[in-house]
């Protein structure tokens, strides 16, 4: 990595209106006009000496996350995973005054979606398919991931999975002791109506839906350090 690399976070909210479409349709029943839903997450990037975006890959993988969460592959193959841009820990959160059902998909320019909780009706591209670590470089769609049943509860008494024994079901214990799923379980602490998604294996309940991805598109920022240490950021999008 070269030594002037500049490492920032961009919140969420701005870059997902600019790359990321959330579909909500209704099953058998309209959707009300009192349902809200909340998109929250970050996009990591390193920009080069020149101020764009340059491939780069994480130093380990997804130990903070709960076993119970689901991966394409394993955590192992994401680590080489080439792209430019990580999604870390987008959720979708859901607020109604009474109960209603929804299937929800996101998309995504040029990602694969690499873990996700509850299970997913529809990940796209097949995790089957990517065979190789570059294999993003020569994709050109566009990836995605659905849920098909997705019950927004607010009257529930939901189980959460973890709740009794978390010492059980988190990741594992890293070399400083801490389990470190709890930045997961944190994620729970909010006023949003508990979901109940409808799977093979069964009903799943969970406080958000969960999803994180790595890309190749190009960040439509630079980021530069100029000598004087001053910090220089140019939009590169033509609007």
């Amino acid at each position: 990595m070269p030594s002037a690399a500049v490492r920032f976070r961009v919140a969420g909210l701005v870059l997902l209106c600019l790359a990321l479409s959330g579909i909500f349709s209704a099953q058998s029943q309209r959707i009300s006009s009192d349902l809200v839903a909340h998109e929250w997450g970050t996009f990591t990037s390193i920009a080069g000496r020149n101020g764009r975006a340059v491939r780069w890959m994480p130093l380990r993988g997804s130990t903070d996350l709960p076993r119970f969460v689901e991966h394409f592959i394993d955590t192992q193959f994401k680590i080489g995973l080439a792209g430019r841009i990580r999604m870390e820990t987008p959720v979708l959160y859901f607020y109604s005054p009474h109960e209603t059902t929804v299937s929800v998909k996101v998309g995504f320019s040029k990602v694969m979606i690499t873990e996700w909780y509850p299970h997913a009706g529809q990940v796209k591209p097949d995790p089957k398919r990517i065979l190789d670590r570059e294999a993003l470089f020569r994709r050109h769609a566009s990836g995605s991931i659905a849920w098909d049943s997705v019950t927004v509860s607010p009257n529930l008494g939901a189980r959460f999975p973890g709740d009794e024994h978390p010492e059980d079901e988190g990741s594992p214990i890293d070399s400083s002791g801490d389990n470190q799923g709890k930045q997961y379980y944190a994620a729970r602490e909010t006023s949003a109506a508990p979901l109940v998604v409808k799977t093979a294996a069964g009903d799943q309940q969970e406080r958000f839906l969960f999803y994180r991805g790595v890309s190749t598109f190009s960040v439509p920022i630079s980021a530069s350090v100029a000598p004087q240490g001053q910090l220089h950021l140019t939009n590169l999008a033509p609007e």
